[in-house]
């Protein structure tokens, strides 16, 4: 890896780490279309799973009474179902066209909140079976494909109007599981190497320095600071998936 390679991927790796740990992604979309710029966009996903990994298991220890089992239950059957569509088209899937559906849908969610006027309650909504199915299979696939799976869990957590810990811990559980199901899948079709393993491990100090500052960002904000805020990281997560893909058709 070229040392601007390995800047850029430091960066993104601090960037996706601050998101995860304390907002629960958002901006950790950004990965990797950062690292796509200097190498492909399949390299880029397989160099930062075993990261993606890692600050799962510190999120999911960090936050590991506050996760929503029931939620969970919900969430990985679709995911499941959209992990294993990946890997069937993980060669020949059009990541644009991907790109731009996922990026509606974050937009989606960031527009009934705005036309709504939603505020968060201490009462969580009725799970809708059906969406929560096609959100977390659209995740699963999208998240083996480019790792860009949380707009469509994040905006479906929001909308249960969960509490900011019970949200970043339900979604950190989740996508650790989906993760090492997709690092079995990765497996399987044999795009791991000793090479690429070494250059996320060199990576892991840029890993801690972002989930310490996600975890401290978390800490200090409020409630409804934090539900606007992940709103609008996700409505910025939207609107650069729809820029890369459009830009690249």
């Amino acid at each position: 890896m070229s040392l601007e390679a390995y800047l850029v991927t430091a960066f993104a790796v601090v960037l996706t780490g601050i998101s995860k740990s304390g907002f629960a992604g958002g901006l950790g979309i950004l990965g990797v279309p950062l690292v796509a710029l200097t190498m492909s966009p399949q390299e880029a996903a397989v160099l930062l799973l075993p990261i993606l990994i890692g600050i799962d298991i510190l999120s999911v220890w960090r936050y590991r009474n506050a996760w929503q089992g029931r939620m969970i239950v919900a969430l990985l059957p679709g995911a499941l179902v959209g992990i294993l569509l990946g890997m069937v088209s993980f060669t020949g899937i059009n990541p644009d066209i991907l790109r731009i559906a996922i990026g509606l849908m974050a937009l989606g969610f960031v527009a009934n909140y705005v036309l709504l006027n939603l505020r968060p309650t201490a009462t969580e909504a009725k799970i809708n079976w059906a969406s929560v199915f096609i959100a977390s299979a659209l995740s699963g696939f999208a998240g083996f494909v480019a790792h860009a799976g949380g707009p469509p869990i994040k905006g479906t957590l929001l909308r249960m109007q969960l509490d900011k810990t019970a949200f970043v811990g339900t979604n950190a559980f989740f996508f650790f599981t989906l993760n090492m199901a997709k690092g079995v899948g990765y497996a399987a079709l044999g795009l791991f190497s000793t090479d690429g393993l070494l250059a996320s491990a060199s990576l892991v100090p840029f890993l801690f320095l972002g989930v310490g500052l996600g975890f401290a960002l978390h800490d200090r904000i409020s409630q409804t600071t934090f539900v606007r805020l992940a709103y609008v990281l996700l409505g910025i997560a939207g609107l650069n998936l729809l820029y890369i893909g459009f830009a690249s058709l």
